[in-house]
């Protein structure tokens, strides 16, 4: 038997109406000053693959519309849920207020590597996933105001990943996690 690609009829893909009007994964997530504008819609692009809940978007981190968001957003814009807050703080403090479990992605030194996160970090939860600026990372103040911190195990010489690969690999971590 051939493996063959899907056809587009085959991949069954909803439209933006059907996508709103889903049930979505209890994730959302926050970008606490991201410059890249392609991280960004990369970000946008991955929360629609998962269907997320929704994506924040605070302090410099650029919203749509914008060329450059939409070029590797591919329309995600249009399906997923967004919100700018000026104040990431702010905006994490809000989402606690509101029965979320706050998880900032850095490597600190008591951050919780992801393959070893406990499933009860995540199982019946609604969670939030922080990711840091390209340079700086999350913000002191945001790492405080958290629940918790997830770092992703490396193993190269740079220890840094792009935010929107740690995003990604965070996002499908926990997705996993909650299925268990």
């Amino acid at each position: 038997m051939k493996n063959e690609k899907l056809s587009m009829e085959q991949l069954n893909r909803i439209s933006v109406e059907e996508f709103k009007a889903s049930e979505k994964t209890p994730i959302v997530v926050v970008l606490d000053n991201i410059r890249s504008m392609n991280n960004i819609g990369s970000v946008f692009r991955t929360a629609d693959a998962f269907r997320l809940e929704k994506i924040f978007l605070c302090g410099i981190t650029a919203t749509p519309p914008h060329r450059e968001i939409n070029k590797t957003a591919l329309g995600a814009t249009e399906s997923v849920d967004w919100e700018y807050k000026e104040s990431t703080l702010d905006c994490v403090k809000d989402l606690k207020a509101n029965g979320y479990k706050i998880y900032s992605l850095e490597q600190t030194s008591d951050s919780i590597m992801l393959d070893k996160m406990p499933k009860e970090m995540v199982a019946d939860q609604k969670i939030v996933l922080v990711l840091g600026n390209e340079v700086e990372g999350v913000l002191q103040e945001v790492i405080d105001a958290s629940d918790a911190v997830l770092e992703i195990p490396q193993y190269g010489t740079k220890h840094s990943l792009n935010v929107s690969v740690t995003g990604g690999i965070a996002i499908w971590e926990c997705l996993k996690k909650m299925k268990e």
